[in-house]
């Protein structure tokens, strides 16, 4: 295996996952553009990188990395398999992935790993004065762990490859005062065709979430039956998404495509549903089912209930008994 064909599997295949290994960290663009042996970025605070053109080595202390900056990464021509995590790709077609500022990646090197493609780094100080530094966190995709990465259709990945081809372009010509914006403009397009297919992914990949909406239902079942609620309180979003090594967004992003409610509103729902056993099975009082369910305090249980069945558990206890 190649130098070369190493040091891009350790920068551009990556991994989300826990490492205690200290991160190497990327502050700016110019010093990505020093390890990949590039000319000096254009622009301080982007820089639009062509993968055919990185020229990459070996270097251990990459296997683990953080940017100070955006990156938003088309990866094709693959030749090999790849694998993010816990997960295999079962699309063979053009590959994103999305990545904020500050967090961790880390890679796993795969055998004769060839890339091409589009890697785009925007600082978030490039958005400063412009209605995309406050929009570009509605984006989900951005805090996804990187096993939830964009699979492009073969018209997909060409609407990608041209805004990309464009932002280079645009980046690579002389600056003048209408270049930031035209660039940002791009910018906002992409994110948004990428939202557009983000969203398409959900619907073709609807068996894949239909197993992981039977894995939650099966997993709120299985921790009400245990001892773990007054262990450790109430189920969370993030309790789940760990177990299905999935993140926190991307889970109530699937729910909610499914079934229109978000992954906090499926635990609340588990929780009516103890809530409505507890209260016509058993003759603990409303109190004694708040606590035995994790409330901190039986107003807590009192409103959620009254929200989700217009009835208070008192009034509810009531109702079943005189049926």
């Amino acid at each position: 295996m190649s130098r070369a064909v190493k040091k891009c599997s350790a920068l551009i295949t990556i991994i989300m996952k826990n490492e205690r290994k200290k991160p190497y960290r990327f502050e700016t663009i110019s010093k990505l553009h020093s390890i990949l042996e590039l000319p000096k970025p254009l622009h301080p605070l982007v820089s639009v990188i062509d993968f055919s053109k990185i020229k990459c080595f070996d270097d251990s202390q990459l296997e683990s990395v953080t940017y100070n900056f955006y990156c938003i990464a088309l990866k094709k021509g693959f030749e090999g398999k790849m694998k993010y995590g816990q997960n295999s790709y079962d699309f063979d077609e053009g590959v994103m992935t999305f990545f904020s500022p500050g967090q961790v990646i880390s890679t796993e090197i795969i055998e004769d790993l060839k890339l091409s493609g589009w890697w785009l780094v925007v600082h978030p100080d490039f958005f400063n004065g412009y209605p995309l530094s406050g929009n570009i966190g509605k984006y989900g995709f951005f805090s996804y762990s990187v096993n939830e990465a964009l699979h492009l259709s073969d018209e997909e990945e060409s609407v990608v490859n041209d805004l990309m081809k464009n932002l280079q372009k645009e980046y690579s010509a002389r600056i003048d005062k209408f270049s930031q914006d035209v660039m940002i403009s791009q910018i906002d397009l992409l994110l948004k065709y990428c939202d557009r297919f983000y969203n398409r992914q959900f619907i073709t990949r609807k068996s894949i979430n239909n197993d992981l909406l039977s894995r939650v239902e099966s997993m709120l079942k299985e921790y009400f039956e245990s001892d773990k609620i007054q262990l450790v309180g109430q189920p969370t979003v993030k309790y789940l998404g760990d177990r299905l090594h999935i993140s926190p967004h991307y889970l109530s992003d699937m729910l909610r495509q499914l079934t229109g409610q978000s992954a906090q509103q499926h635990i609340h729902n588990a929780l009516i549903g103890e809530i409505k056993i507890l209260l016509t099975t058993t003759n603990l009082s409303i109190n004694e089912i708040a606590y035995k369910l994790g409330f901190e305090y039986p107003q807590s249980m009192n409103k959620l209930f009254k929200n989700k069945t217009m009835l208070s558990p008192t009034a509810f206890r009531k109702s079943f008994n005189s049926n």
